[in-house]
């Protein structure tokens, strides 16, 4: 009985300190929880617990679910053997940077490509007035140096104006006129001449090596001669609409003639009246590129005049020599067609070519190949790189492909258009570019210091002549 006591106060000393670590416990969850009073549920989830080793479900069952006051169950963290789930990335991050970069810029080719296309449907509406107006720029072009020559030495601008412009329609319609009077002054004798040249060349090539036979050449007549006239309708119904087109020629004609007058005398203050059309921050580039633009077409207008007067000077004098009827119709055909580039040299030689051929025989025609030939690459090579010099330089292939695309476009007016609109677009773009960048250089703040001359910027284009 000595030893009862005893046991009890070690038995009461130790619940005494049980109760303790309860009473700590408790409050730290209170903390844990903000102060919830709620009991702890050991319950453990039935598929956690299932899946769980015995010794993590024994762990997972001792981790406290508390149950707050307002009846929602409060979620507890997963236990450290939950695998991490990563988050779902941005669908922006998703899209590979060059599949973005594509559909950016594909999008806004779309745009610029609807652009351009509703565009050539307005002009292809309005197509007379169009070329009307294309035709006086160029004109323009060729006489405004006129003008401003006629302005310096003291004529007022409304008389220089006037004289120039006259001057310039009669010059153009005296040579239309000459070369129609040409034309019907040897038809008559070029008809006979095409006859005796087809006879001729049709022994000729029964006696050539070819091994061309008589009823081959007579099938190919017939062939020629069927084609024409399953095609009568056709040639019927163009010659009915010769009324038309006479009438819109006359109408894009007088149109051309106003257009130039008002551009020779008041081009400045009409393009001063378009700049203020353009946004505030744009103007200054388009103020700048515009007089540049101007150059580069009146450089590219009185060049290729220059270059196919030659053409047709020297073409015409060789061939004239060789004894080709319509040596001067032919010529002034020459210096029409030199106006597109390359393709229309091909067409004007071919022309006189044919015209020898079936006039003069075969020796002739070659002859005039030679002549033709030797006048365009002395053309290409010297006469076009000096005269035009380095105002509207544009490659070769440049060339080929914005007179294929023209013509395509819009025949011969579209081919005669493409280069000069080319060599205009290359100017804009790269004055842009540089007034860009010159702009970008103004604007950069000032570097200080001991670098300064390492990380001030520098104009690539300084010091180039």
């Amino acid at each position: 009985m000595s030893r009862v006591p005893g046991w009890l106060g070690r038995l009461g000393h130790e619940l005494s300190r049980m109760g303790e670590r309860l009473d700590e416990r408790r409050a730290e969850a209170e903390r844990d929880d903000g102060g919830d009073d709620s009991a702890p549920d050991t319950a453990p989830h039935a598929p956690d617990a299932a899946r769980a080793p015995a010794h993590m479900a024994a762990e997972a069952s001792q981790v406290p679910v508390t149950r707050p006051e307002n009846g929602g169950d409060h979620v507890p963290p997963p236990p450290a053997y939950a695998p991490a789930i990563a988050a779902r990335p941005d669908p922006v991050a998703a899209v590979p940077w060059g599949m973005r970069v594509a559909a950016e810029a594909g999008w806004r080719l779309l745009v610029l490509a609807g652009t351009l296309w509703v565009l050539m449907k307005v002009i292809s509406a309005v197509q007379l007035v169009v070329y009307a107006f294309v035709a006086a720029m160029l004109i323009t072009a060729l006489l405004q140096p006129t003008v401003a020559r006629l302005r310096k030495h003291g004529v007022p601008r409304g008389l220089a104006t006037a004289l120039t412009a006259i001057l310039g329609f009669v010059i153009m319609g005296l040579v239309g006129w000459f070369v129609v009077w040409q034309v019907q002054e040897n038809i008559d004798n070029l008809s006979s001449q095409i006859q005796d040249g087809i006879d001729e060349l049709r022994r000729w090539l029964l006696n050539s090596p070819f091994h061309v036979t008589e009823s081959q050449i007579n099938d190919i007549a017939k062939s020629l001669r069927d084609a024409v006239g399953a095609n009568t309708d056709q040639i019927t119904s163009a010659g009915l609409e010769g009324v038309t087109v006479i009438v819109e020629a006359l109408t894009g004609i007088l149109l051309t003639m106003f257009s130039t007058l008002f551009l020779l005398y008041d081009g400045r203050r009409i393009w001063e009246w378009t700049t203020r059309l353009v946004p505030a921050q744009a103007r200054p580039g388009i103020s700048g590129a515009g007089p540049r633009a101007w150059r580069t077409l009146t450089a590219y207008v009185r060049g290729t005049v220059i270059v196919a007067l030659i053409d047709a000077i020297f073409i015409g004098l060789g061939i004239f020599f060789l004894g080709v009827p319509m040596a001067v119709p032919l010529a002034v055909f020459i210096f029409l067609f030199a106006f597109i580039p390359l393709v229309g040299a091909v067409i004007s030689g071919a022309l006189a070519v044919v015209v020898a051929l079936v006039t003069q025989g075969v020796f002739t025609a070659v002859m005039t190949l030679a002549v033709v030939l030797a006048v365009q690459q002395i053309e290409g090579h010297i006469l076009q790189p000096f005269i035009l010099g380095r105002a509207v330089r544009v490659h070769p292939l440049a060339v080929v492909l914005s007179v294929a695309a023209g013509g395509l476009v819009n025949g011969i007016g579209g081919a005669v258009v493409a280069v000069p609109l080319v060599a205009v677009t290359n100017t804009v773009v790269g004055y842009l570019r540089a007034h860009s960048r010159e702009a970008a250089l103004r604007q950069a703040p000032s570097p200080h210091g001991a670098t300064v001359i390492d990380v001030a910027p520098v104009d690539p284009t300084a010091g180039k002549t």
